[in-house]
């Protein structure tokens, strides 16, 4: 039987991981993972909310729990998009994906996105522990048998230079880059964002640049590029 182990105890080196956010829309799974977290990984406090904008707004507004665990089906986000987004807004928080996905190249993906682990939702209570251990002492969490640093196919490596020119991007930016891709011209995205017209076509411009691209064609292409949606369906 597994025991609680206070985690982490104040030890010079170990992040301390008691305060939670789980961000999933399944009532029953944030039940059962915040059980998990408190009786086998031993949090003391476990936060949840439904989907992103809920998260970054309680980021926003409130005390940014030790570490957030993210599904990356939301209802208002699906893939690593919602990650690249996450991790503008949490900083240095670390973010655990737990997901029904087992992808090894989506795993990679997460971690170069900014993920500090990954855990598969089937996986034993045990592995949130050590999930937990890991990321306490500075550590990145993947599977057994993942690894971090394995041979990418062409197409993986493709993904995952789009991944790291979209985290380039500020939280703004991205929001218009997300605007940009549902075909919505400056004047448009002036209106939903309340800002310039003006300060639109900055943002743009820096978008460009960041993406190493020439158009806002070209830009759409390396959003899609490293959509998690895309990932899937291409495999």
């Amino acid at each position: 039987m597994l025991t609680s182990p206070r985690y982490p105890v104040a030890t010079e080196g170990l992040r301390v991981l008691r305060n939670t956010l789980i961000i999933d829309d399944h009532p029953l799974f944030c039940d059962a993972l915040s059980m998990t977290l408190r009786m086998v990984v031993g949090v003391d406090t476990v936060r949840d909310a439904p989907d992103l904008g809920t998260a970054i707004d309680m980021l926003d507004t409130s005390a940014p729990p030790d570490i957030i665990l993210l599904d990356l089906n939301l209802p208002d986000v699906s893939g690593l998009d919602g990650l690249l987004r996450l991790k503008k807004a949490a900083g240095d928080v670390p973010v655990i994906v737990v997901s029904s996905i087992s992808d090894p190249a989506m795993m990679r993906a997460a971690i170069r996105a900014g993920a500090s682990g990954f855990v598969p939702k089937h996986s034993a209570r045990e592995v949130f522990q050590s999930a937990f251990r890991t990321i306490a002492a500075g550590g990145v969490h993947l599977p057994e048998g993942v690894a971090a640093d394995a041979d990418e196919s062409p197409g993986e490596t493709r993904r995952l230079d789009a991944l790291e020119r979209m985290g380039q991007l500020t939280r703004q930016q991205m929001k218009i880059l997300e605007l940009i891709c549902e075909g919505k011209l400056n004047k448009q995205i002036a209106f939903d964002l309340a800002i310039a017209e003006a300060t639109v076509k900055a943002h743009v411009t820096a978008i460009m640049r960041k993406l190493g691209v020439q158009s806002r064609t070209q830009a759409v292409l390396i959003a899609q590029e490293a959509n998690f949606g895309k990932m899937l369906h291409d495999r």
